[in-house]
């Protein structure tokens, strides 16, 4: 076996050995190891780390932690909330009466119940919880810091050739929503590939950002591909956003000719059955949605559950009828995606994380909702190679502060990234050409990977 910190040294190296590589190896003291045996553990680790994937549900809004997986039973009833709780497969763990799917599964995934931050607004509390970065008053200056997704499309790139390195389902949709998706200073070619979105979706293309309009063929888009590789080279020499933009359409056209590309993004071919036990709405869709790009090579994909001002989580208003009406569905998709990537042999490569922004206030108000609370929040983690079936970290009796070791949004990025072999204190320029890390502050959650 070969040691850890043998190990650190080789990820480190480039593809060729080095003379400073040698030089590192010649202070370890090999023993009886021999450089085939070093570079082919090297070799091992990199495959390791190269197919591992990552599901980000995202909750826009921020999801009521008492009326999900961190209840109340035995608070007052203004605390508790309107609903009560359940047990699960998991000794000791209870959620919301209305995730009784999610309860079946509680084996297979982990909830950390003691999230905090101190951003209360919904676009600077996204934005550090999607880029690692506060920005204060972030939606009158734009996205400042790339999205993970991003970050992942440009440091590893997709898992198999032809498929998108980071998708959004079913759109980026805006950053004033609270949606900071996008590539930044990175640049357009980062961008996630929006799926696509539905009628019931506002805001959305009925077709991936990459589909064909009705008139164009294949054949058309490989004439217009060579029109575009006929653009005057010194132009697009003198002018970094044509570069840009040629990159992006280099892409779209890879993947309308991709075959497949075209068939993850086409649920037709999945069982009827299937289809059914994920839910048929949009929020069962996306889920298996989501499943098919990461199984087929996509490195990265966003599920947003978030429609515009019908169905996203910013319960201020009559919390009772809002949450009666959006669980089932969320509990039935999100349920039916865990057991599928356990079932179809993804739990060790396919990292899947549920979250929003923030939690809710620990008191039922007047208006019967629950305010904005970013000192506490609970977020499901499922696969990534994890041990599963506990929770980590504990509140206090309300759910309103950590009653256990808190854990930072950046440490939960951080966690991200070590799953897919990124080291989050690697540096990359930001819009000032300044390296900065790729989270601010924040290191790999020991609990979660041992």
């Amino acid at each position: 076996m070969v040691p850890s910190h043998m190990l650190t040294i080789l990820n480190s190296c480039s593809s060729s050995v080095t003379r400073r590589g040698f030089l590192q190896l010649g202070t370890l003291g090999l023993g009886g190891l021999t450089l085939p045996t070093l570079l082919h553990a090297r070799e091992a680790t990199a495959n390791r780390r190269r197919d591992t994937a990552v599901i980000l549900y995202w909750m826009s809004g921020g999801p009521s932690q008492l009326e999900t997986w961190d209840p109340k039973p035995d608070a007052p009833v203004e605390v508790r909330g309107p609903f009560g709780s359940i047990s699960t497969r998991t000794p000791g763990m209870r959620i919301c009466e209305l995730l009784p799917r999610q309860a079946e599964v509680a084996d297979k995934f982990t909830l950390l119940r003691s999230i905090t931050h101190r951003e209360p607004n919904h676009p600077d509390a996204s934005h550090l919880v999607q880029t690692g970065y506060h920005e204060p008053n972030v939606q009158f200056r734009g996205q400042i810091f790339p999205a993970q997704g991003s970050i992942v499309a440009k440091l590893r790139g997709a898992n198999q050739p032809g498929m998108p390195p980071y998708v959004c389902i079913p759109d980026a949709y805006f950053a004033r929503q609270g949606f900071f998706q996008l590539a930044a200073h990175l640049g357009k070619e980062y961008d996630p590939v929006n799926s696509g979105g539905e009628p019931t979706f506002r805001f959305t293309s009925p077709v991936p950002s990459f589909g064909l309009p009705a008139d164009i063929t294949v054949t058309r888009s490989d004439d217009r591909r060579e029109l575009l590789r006929s653009i005057d080279a010194v132009r697009r020499a003198t002018s970094p956003g044509v570069q840009q933009m040629d990159a992006v359409y280099q892409r779209a056209f890879d993947l309308i000719t991709s075959r497949p590309a075209r068939d993850a993004f086409d649920l037709s071919r999945e069982p009827l059955a299937l289809r059914e036990r994920y839910g048929t709405n949009p929020w069962g869709r996306g889920a298996l949605l989501a499943r098919r790009l990461v199984e087929a090579g996509v490195t990265f994909v966003t599920m947003n559950h978030y429609e515009a001002d019908v169905d996203w989580w910013d319960d201020h208003y009559t919390i009772e009828a809002n949450i009666q009406r959006r669980l089932p569905p969320f509990d039935q998709a999100l349920a039916a995606l865990i057991e599928d990537i356990h079932t179809r042999g993804l739990a060790d490569r396919v990292l899947l994380v549920a979250m929003g922004e923030f939690g809710r206030a620990p008191r039922i108000d007047s208006l019967a909702g629950r305010g904005h609370w970013a000192r506490a929040m609970s977020v499901l983690l499922s696969g990534g190679g994890m041990r599963t079936g506990r929770a980590i970290g504990a509140t206090t009796s309300n759910a309103g502060e950590p009653a256990t070791y808190a854990y930072s949004p950046g440490d939960l990025l951080a966690t991200i990234y070590h799953h897919l072999g990124i080291d989050p204190g690697q540096m990359l320029p930001d819009r000032q050409n300044r390296p900065v890390r790729l989270v601010d502050a924040g290191s790999p959650i020991r609990e979660l990977l041992g």
